[in-house]
């Protein structure tokens, strides 16, 4: 068998051949008490005014169809 790095190496030949690229996201961990106090401090700066009118915005602008099925 082929050394892992080799199997990614085809994996990721193979994927590109159907038009597929690997992506990879990092995100905050949010089980992280650090996190949640941060976020927590984020939340206290908000204006709620202004969260409303981007909403608002949102809503506007979303395609969202509650009755589409996926």
């Amino acid at each position: 068998m082929a050394p892992p790095a080799e199997r990614m190496k085809t994996m990721r030949k193979r994927r590109r051949r159907q038009g597929l690229r690997e992506l990879r996201l990092v995100v905050s961990d949010a089980r992280s008490k650090t996190v949640r106090r941060r976020i927590a401090r984020q939340l206290t700066r908000l204006r709620p005014a202004s969260e409303h009118d981007a909403l608002a915005w949102i809503e506007a602008v979303s395609e969202f169809d509650a009755d589409e099925v996926w």
